[in-house]
C-alpha cells in the first residue's frame, strides 16, 4: 500500500506538468526548447475538438499545417491557431509537404478507409505518421504500412492516447505486478448510440461499424491488462436496426482466449451506451467506469481508489511521441505493430461473426 500511495502521489505532482508517462517511462527532456511540427490530415470532430487545443498544452511539438478538403475552415483555423497560407493543404496537394520543413510529424485523422493511402503519401513526403486507430482495414493493409515506414525510414505510431492515461497506467501497472495474483478474467465494453445515419461510421465503403471505431478500445485493454496475445477468438453480431445499420456492424459481443487460460468477454455497440474494464484475478480485482473516453475516467480495486487528476491525453499522447523522436525515449506502446496486433485480432473478430460464432485461431 506505502508503494501504491507513492505511485498515486507522484502521478498527481506530475500531472499538472503534463508528465503522467513517468509511471513507466522517463520524464519529457526539452532543454533545446526544439518543437516538432504537426500537420493535421483532416479537421474533423476529432482534430477541432480534441487534438488542435491538445496542440497548445503540448511541451515538444506544435501545429505546423493542416490539410482539409473543405475550404470554408480554413478561416477559423487561420484566426484560432495563426495557421499562414504555405501551412494550407487539401487532399490533391497534400504531397507538397514534403517540401515544408516545418513539419515534421503527419497525423492521419481521416476515415478508416484514408488511412493506408495517407499514410503512404506522407512516408512518400518524407514524415513520421501518428494515424488514428484502427490503423487500417484490415492486418494486410496495416502490414504494407508498417513496411513502407522501414523503407522509408521513418516512425509510425498509432493513436492510442489511454496508453498516457493515469488509471490506465495504474491498471497495466497492477496487472504486470500480479498484486491480485493471476489474471482469470476480462470483461468491457465500449458502445454509444450512432444518430445521424448519415455519418461515415454507417457506411461500409468508410471502414465504419461499432467494432473498428470503439470495440478496439476494449481489445487493447484486454491485450494489455492480460499481458498476453490471443490465441482465438468467437464472435456474434446483432442488429437491432437492420435499416440504420444494413452496412456496418451495430453490436458485436466476443471472447477472447489468451495462453494462460485467461479468457476475456466484450462488447461493442452502436446504438447502446456502455464504457467500462474489469481485471478479475485470483485475489482481487480492477475496475474502470467510465474507463475509454477522453475525460472523467475513474476506477477503483480492493483497497484503494484511483485518485488521479484527468489529464490532456492527446497532449501527452503526442508529447510522448515527440520525446521518442527527439531523445528517443520509448514511447508507451503506440507504435504500428501494436496497431497490426489488434488488426489481427478484428481480422478474427469478423471472421468469427461472419461464420455464426466459428472458434478463429490467431
Amino acid at each position: 500500500m506505502e508503494r501504491r500511495k507513492f505511485t498515486k502521489t507522484l502521478i498527481t505532482s506530475m500531472g499538472a506538468l503534463g508528465l503522467s508517462q513517468n509511471l513507466m517511462g522517463n520524464a519529457l527532456l526539452n532543454n533545446n526548447n526544439k518543437k516538432l511540427g504537426i500537420a493535421l490530415v483532416g479537421l474533423g470532430n476529432y482534430s477541432t475538438n480534441q487534438l488542435a487545443p491538445a496542440l497548445l498544452e503540448t511541451k515538444m511539438c506544435e501545429l505546423k499545417a493542416i490539410v482539409t478538403g473543405s475550404p470554408c475552415k480554413i478561416p477559423q483555423w487561420k484566426t484560432k491557431y495563426g495557421i499562414m497560407d504555405h501551412q494550407i493543404y487539401n487532399y490533391e496537394n497534400f504531397d507538397a509537404i514534403a517540401n515544408n520543413s516545418e513539419v515534421d510529424i503527419i497525423y492521419i485523422v481521416l476515415p478508416n478507409n484514408m488511412h493506408k493511402e495517407f499514410t503512404l503519401r506522407a512516408f512518400s513526403a518524407g514524415k513520421h505518421v501518428i494515424c488514428e486507430k484502427p490503423l487500417a482495414l484490415n492486418a494486410q493493409e496495416a502490414s504494407e504500412m508498417i513496411a513502407a515506414g522501414k523503407k522509408a525510414n521513418r516512425e509510425l505510431y498509432v493513436g492510442y492516447r489511454l496508453h498516457y492515461e493515469p488509471h490506465h497506467q495504474e491498471t497495466i501497472r497492477l496487472c504486470r505486478e500480479q498484486a491480485f495474483g493471476k489474471i482469470k478474467h476480462f470483461e468491457g465494453g465500449f458502445g454509444f448510440r450512432a444518430g445521424n445515419p448519415n455519418q461515415w461510421r454507417l457506411k461500409k465503403l468508410y471502414g465504419g461499424g461499432a467494432l473498428m471505431d470503439v470495440g478496439i478500445y476494449v481489445i487493447q485493454g484486454a491485450r494489455y491488462t492480460i499481458g498476453e496475445e490471443p490465441i482465438a477468438v468467437t464472435a456474434r453480431e446483432y442488429k437491432t436496426d437492420k435499416v440504420k445499420f444494413s452496412e456496418v456492424d451495430e453490436l458485436i459481443v466476443w471472447q477472447m482466449e489468451f495462453p494462460s487460460g485467461a479468457v476475456a468477454s466484450c462488447t461493442t455497440s452502436f446504438s447502446a451506451s456502455t464504457n467500462h474494464l474489469f481485471v478479475a484475478a485470483e485475489k482481487g480485482f480492477i475496475r474502470l467506469s467510465p474507463s475509454y473516453t477522453y475525460n472523467m475516467i475513474a476506477g477503483y480495486t480492493r483497497g484503494y481508489s484511483f485518485d488521479f487528476p484527468q489529464v490532456n491525453q492527446q497532449a501527452l499522447h503526442m508529447d510522448g511521441i515527440s520525446n521518442h523522436l527527439i531523445n528517443g525515449v520509448p514511447h508507451l506502446n503506440t507504435g504500428g505493430d501494436e496497431g497490426l496486433r489488434d488488426m489481427k485480432v478484428i481480422d478474427a473478430i469478423f471472421a468469427s461473426a461472419a461464420s455464426d460464432g466459428k472458434r478463429i485461431l490467431i
